[in-house]
């Protein structure tokens, strides 16, 4: 079985960088992607959807060093589940619940013109292999 998601939205914060155990880097992003519709009354409304990304080895440092907050990204990778398929549920720290979409990345490309890249960079489209396994995801 395979599946694939593809992604294009803003960072809502900037990249964290972390490395395993075993050396191998992995960035963190926030992206938003945001829907507009108008509904059968004629009424607009817009829906924003909130994905957790990580993004790993060399793909991970790219990240971290050309992107920040604001930025676009189009992400190409595959949903991580909880153990029954559904999204990850947490606690927030007010104690209210939470769910969210991570994705684990497989292909990151900035999108937008030279000058909304940190000192002048290119866009980049870097493809890196993923984990070895869930037990190396350092959060």
């Amino acid at each position: 079985m395979f599946h694939k998601v593809i992604l294009v939205g803003n960072l809502g914060r900037d990249p964290e960088m972390r490395y395993t155990p075993s050396g191998q880097a992995v960035t963190n992003l926030s992206v938003a992607t945001n829907r507009r519709y108008t509904d059968s009354s004629g009424e607009q409304h817009e829906e924003t959807v909130w994905f957790r990304v990580s993004v790993w080895g060399r793909q991970a440092e790219s990240s971290h060093q050309y992107l920040r907050k604001g930025r676009q990204v189009l992400v190409e990778g595959r949903l991580t589940a909880d153990e029954n398929g559904n999204p990850r549920i947490w606690t927030r720290q007010d104690g209210t619940s939470a769910a969210s979409f991570e994705v684990n990345a497989q292909t990151v490309r900035f999108l937008g013109g030279r000058g909304d890249a940190v000192d002048g960079e290119a866009q980049g489209d870097v493809t890196a292999p993923g984990p070895q396994s869930e037990d190396e995801i350092p959060f």
